[in-house]
């Protein structure tokens, strides 16, 4: 797929935008993985995913040792699923927290805006793969049959990699 940068990043803008919850991988300082659930802040997807977190976590801590993150997202009901590969950077940005902010977010971070450990983490991406299926029963049903017939797995879904990298 020959598409520009623009038409990439809109492509993953489609494929995560109805998706709230994420898991969201740092790897440790001793090379372990960890991955947690983390709710993507809703904002237009620009190439860049936003979460709130705060400095005493773990993840902030593992940001700090090796920037390297997965955010991985799933709609099983649609038959789509996303892993997105990129470099993470904590934010302390006052204006763009205000900008992202939501009230239920108090249940996590008691201070809200003025929580002095409240930061941002910014996920700058680099390459997202997805595998997108058709969907609705008669669309999978025919999608199954059809990959059957032509003995092509591709005929099931779309699945693509997507690099971002600037």
């Amino acid at each position: 797929m020959n598409s520009t940068r623009q038409e990439k990043i809109e492509k993953l803008r489609e494929l995560i935008k109805d998706i709230d919850f994420a898991m969201f991988t740092t790897v440790s300082s001793d090379g372990t993985l960890h991955s947690r659930p983390m709710s993507t802040q809703q904002t237009e997807f620009d190439g860049d995913i936003w979460f709130f977190t705060s400095l005493d976590t773990q993840k902030a801590a593992d940001i700090k040792e090796d920037q390297t993150v997965n955010v991985a997202y799933a709609a099983p009901d649609q038959q789509r699923y996303i892993s997105v590969s990129g470099k993470a950077r904590l934010v302390n940005d006052k204006a763009k927290m205000k900008e992202l902010w939501s009230p239920v977010y108090k249940i996590w971070f008691k201070d809200g805006l003025d929580d002095p450990q409240l930061r941002l983490i910014k996920v700058s991406v680099n390459t997202a793969e997805y595998w997108d299926s058709p969907h609705g029963i008669i669309n999978k049903i025919i999608g199954f049959a059809d990959a059957i017939i032509h003995k092509d797995a591709g005929k099931m879904g779309e699945n693509e990699t997507i690099t971002l990298k600037k």
